[in-house]
């Protein structure tokens, strides 16, 4: 089975890749001949993942899923939230949006904060979301050179390392994006009938 991921970010369609079973064949905004940069206009993580998949199912006709992310941190009111990937400027540079949450925070004793992605599926004409939430903490320091975004100033409930550090299987085992994902491949069943 194909299904569309509407994304250009070769991070997150890598991510997603490891965790689809090989019965679905995973296609990005590329693959499509799509190369538009899908305006992420929306004020809640909802509204930019539904955008991004009602452009693609609505000029392909395709069966497409899109998700958007956010860190949400509770002393800063939730922010970066749904400007997490431009909070720091349009350039979407990760290391400058790193430093500026560090900047933010370094007076803070409180740096709890989680992860939300959320998953809008379009498929056979009927519209379906997930959503996948981890908990956790910024660190005061960049730790690790894995995963993207800010998986180096972030350490999951539980775990004494940033997602930076742990291995990409133990982070899509337990991050925001693999929780989310999980629910749309149960959705999506044994794919070998499909």
């Amino acid at each position: 089975m194909k299904l569309v991921f509407a994304t250009h970010n070769i991070h997150k369609l890598r991510e997603v890749q490891q965790l689809l079973p090989d019965s679905i064949e995973l296609l990005s905004l590329n693959d499509i001949n799509c190369f538009d940069e899908i305006p992420e206009t929306g004020s809640t993580l909802e509204e930019n993942a539904k955008i991004k998949a009602d452009f693609v199912t609505q000029t392909y006709g395709l069966n497409c899923f899109s998700d958007d992310t956010g860190l949400l941190i509770d002393v800063l009111d939730g922010r970066p939230g749904v400007f997490s990937a431009r909070y720091a400027g349009e350039g979407k540079n990760a290391q400058d949006n790193m430093t500026k949450v560090l900047n933010e925070l370094e007076n803070q004793t409180d740096r709890n904060a989680h992860f939300k992605t959320v998953i809008h599926l379009n498929w056979n004409g009927e519209p379906y979301v997930f959503e996948g939430i981890v908990e956790g903490e910024i660190t005061h320091n960049q730790f690790g050179k894995g995963g993207f975004g800010y998986d180096p100033i972030f350490k999951p409930l539980g775990y004494d390392r940033t997602f930076g550090e742990l291995s990409s299987e133990t982070k899509n085992a337990i991050s925001h994006r693999g929780r989310a994902v999980a629910k749309l491949v149960a959705f999506l069943g044994p794919t070998d009938h499909i």
